[in-house]
């Protein structure tokens, strides 16, 4: 009986090993690479595409490929080459959503969707429980000793001594020496020099408090020392482990034990003479070393661990009673994480670039003060006595930075949270705030200088714009993915309906031009003959066309009813294009959100609401415009004394500087294999420039009169015309890899020392 009882269990154990390595999960925290959801779509595919395995597919990072199980019969190999395309055709369209919640997959939805920004970051809360090691270590508090493998003497830690080490360690040491001097605070004067040889190389030794300790216990180790009292947890821990499903592995029980040692009679801490020295003498100069620690430390951003022993070292270490801080050297935990005031390992780690501070980029939250600046000595200092004009115009332009990451994550926030309709209209509204603020700006400013050299500029910033999202942000960003990727695949059918509005979009903005040089007028300035010689032609400096002065009926009569025309035309046609992508056509996105693949349908925490969103878009619009309106302003003495051309200054400065958020975003989703996405980046700036803001300055300037002509130079015409015939070409296969990116970006450099040399625009 005891044999039957034996074999029948041996039988269970093995059904269920078998059903574990059968079975997938219905989410995983990380991509595994493609997979298939029945036996024949395995065979179609891999009989079809024998390349596809080695190649990682774009839907393992944000999404799965959707597959339907067509052949699961049995009539599998004579349906195989119908199965085949069918699968194929699924595994190209078809997008699976998966999320961490219902909002993240909204977001994500919105991401595939044409004509709304796309956004990379979280806009809710993730629980750091879900998080792998890496990112843990990052929000850390440096409270408990952990297990920690590998030496301490690391670059990383060298530079700490080099840059904040030795000068924090000699203040404690002189701190100290003052507090011997006092007499009443000798105690905290040991505790100076303690810490002076602390701080010099903090790395390996923690600071705890004598009468007390934590232990954070994991009852998956069985040599942990710190047994929990109370056992009826632990029943409750090895009951749920039993009926923990096979396919998730159990959870470990985490309890924290207080460790108390007897007690000992001390006087009260606000009792003493040396409190109050210490609070006069030492506090206040040792306050002064950590603040200037912190904020260098933090604006490094990788160098934040720093940033938290100094903090946590000021309002806590410094503030108890000297005797109870002890220093000791860490030993290896057996099993449990001890806590202690402060325990530190590294100085450095290059993954705080990832560090958010309530859902913020801690490189926005890090620039956020130099709109503060900018303002500051903007409106001040109007006279330039104290701070030059150069330096508040790169102060201006690189505030634009933070405030369009602002405003991104505002737009975000409020459509992952919205129908489509607001969701629609918050993108077309704030979309391309940042860049009109600067348009209109430059413009405004111009016609109150009569200067038409600043329209030249917005011309050229637009130009910029529209190169750099065709040509530089899908070129990187084939780069950075086909270096980690080696190659990858983006559904060539949405990027043709993209490509499609670009022709449209880059023949509408440019017919105008097209229309100038077939019935135009040539001018031609500067020119002479030797009166020797009057056989030789004339040479001539400065040939263009003209129209708005020399030939002004037929700009009134042709040119600017063609300009109004196309001003209606454009926005008709993005409006034709959302309908197309999102409504009628809608399969060729197919975006499907599967509520296998959401992980909580509720209780999802935003980091902004929609009231604090939209607050914080109607804020950074208005800085934004005053920040732009700074940036005008103090242009002009760049591109009247610089010996760059005015043509470069408005292509890569003005023009990209804005849109680094979005650079960030597309290179981001390149690194998860999601090619498709960092395309569309590009392609919907360059959509929106030309569809909705040159139509929207037209508008402006049918209003009031500040000098803008649809009217494009050589330059910009055939480099955009050549750009995007390229870009075509390049998006026909539906793959991507780094000599691709490499040539899109190489094209654009040139173009860019097409600008650098070129000479000045008229009127500059």
């Amino acid at each position: 009986m005891a044999h039957t009882k034996h074999t029948m269990s041996a039988d269970v154990d093995s059904r269920r090993r078998r059903s574990t390595e059968c079975s997938e999960p219905i989410w995983d925290h990380e991509p595994r690479g493609r997979r298939y959801s029945s036996q024949c779509d395995r065979l179609c595919v891999a009989g079809a595409y024998h390349e596809i395995p080695d190649t990682p597919s774009p839907c393992t990072s944000q999404y799965l490929g959707h597959y339907t199980p067509k052949c699961v019969s049995a009539h599998r190999h004579s349906l195989h080459s119908r199965c085949t395309d069918d699968v194929w055709q699924e595994t190209s369209i078809r997008t699976t959503i998966r999320a961490e919640n219902e909002v993240e997959a909204h977001k994500l939805a919105n991401n595939y969707k044409f004509g709304f920004r796309k956004w990379k970051s979280h806009v809710t809360e993730r629980p750091i429980e879900d998080r792998s090691d890496v990112v843990k270590e990052l929000y850390s508090e440096l409270n408990y000793i952990k297990h920690h493998s590998g030496s301490l003497i690391t670059i990383g830690n060298l530079v700490y001594v080099l840059l904040f080490g030795w000068w924090i360690s000699l203040l404690y040491f002189l701190v100290g020496l003052l507090m011997f001097c006092s007499i009443a605070g000798f105690p905290y004067g040991k505790l100076c020099l303690q810490l002076s040889g602390y701080f010099l190389w903090p790395f390996g030794k923690a600071l705890k408090k004598s009468n007390s300790s934590v232990r954070k216990c994991c009852m998956k180790f069985p040599h942990c020392e710190a047994i929990p009292e109370e056992m009826d947890e632990v029943k409750e821990s090895l009951e749920e482990k039993e009926s923990t499903p096979l396919l998730r592995s159990a959870p470990a029980v985490t309890t924290e034990m207080p460790v108390i040692a007897p007690p000992t009679k001390q006087r009260r801490y606000w009792c003493r003479l040396s409190t109050y020295v210490w609070l006069v003498l030492g506090y206040p100069l040792l306050a002064v070393v950590h603040c200037l620690a912190i904020f260098i430390s933090w604006m490094i951003v990788f160098t934040i661990p720093v940033a938290k022993m100094n903090a946590r070292t000021l309002s806590t270490i410094l503030l108890m009673p000297p005797e109870e801080v002890k220093i000791h050297t860490v030993k290896k935990p057996h099993g449990c994480e001890t806590k202690v005031l402060l325990c530190c390992y590294h100085a450095f780690n290059w993954y705080y670039y990832k560090y958010t501070v309530d859902g913020i980029n801690v490189f926005a939250v890090n620039l956020l003060p130099l709109v503060i600046i900018t303002l500051v000595i903007g409106y001040v200092d109007r006279e330039h006595y104290y701070v030059s004009s150069e330096a508040k115009f790169a102060t201006s332009v690189s505030s634009i930075i933070p405030l369009s990451y602002f405003i991104g994550m505002g737009i975000a926030s409020i459509s992952a949270q919205s129908n489509f309709a607001v969701g629609a209209v918050v993108n077309a509204t704030f979309g391309s705030i940042t860049e009109m603020a600067f348009y209109i700006t430059a413009l405004l400013q111009g016609h109150r200088a009569g200067s038409r050299c600043y329209a030249e500029i917005v011309k050229s910033a637009l130009t910029g714009t529209l190169l750099g999202c065709i040509l530089f942000i899908p070129g990187i960003c084939m780069i950075v993915g086909g270096c980690k990727h080696r190659e990858q695949r983006f559904n060539s059918r949405s990027a043709g309906v993209s490509s499609a509005l670009l022709f449209i979009s880059v023949g509408g903005v440019f017919a105008p031009t097209l229309f100038s040089k077939a019935y135009g007028n040539f001018i031609c300035e500067g020119c002479n003959n030797s009166p020797n010689n009057s056989s030789n032609p004339f040479i001539c400096n400065n040939c263009h066309y003209d129209l708005s002065e020399n030939n002004r009926p037929l700009f009134l009569s042709h040119i600017e009813p063609l300009v109004y025309t196309i001003s209606v035309l454009l926005p008709a046609a993005y409006l034709i294009g959302l309908i197309f992508t999102l409504k009628t056509h809608s399969h060729i996105y197919d975006i499907h959100i599967s509520d296998g693949h959401v992980l909580s349908d509720h209780g999802a925490v935003v980091h902004w609401s929609r009231l604090r969103a939209l607050v914080v878009l109607i804020l950074a619009t208005l800085l934004m415009a005053a920040c732009a309106d700074l940036c005008t302003e103090n242009i002009r003495p760049i591109i009247s004394n610089s010996s760059v051309s005015q043509y470069f200054i408005g292509v890569t400065v003005l023009a990209m500087v804005p849109e680094l958020p979005e650079i960030v975003n597309g290179i981001q989703f390149a690194l998860q294999n999601n090619i498709s996405l960092s395309l569309e980046v590009g392609s919907c700036i360059a959509v929106q420039v030309c569809m909705l803001q040159i139509p929207l300055l037209i508008l402006f300037n049918a209003f009031y009169d500040v000098g803008f002509v649809l009217l494009f130079s050589d330059l910009h015409l055939w480099a955009s015309i050549f750009s995007v015939i390229l870009v075509n070409y390049i998006f026909m296969d539906g793959k991507s890899d780094y000599f691709q990116g490499t040539a899109l970006v190489v094209v654009y450099l040139i173009l860019l020392a097409l600008y650098f040399f070129a000479p000045a625009p008229l009127g500059c």
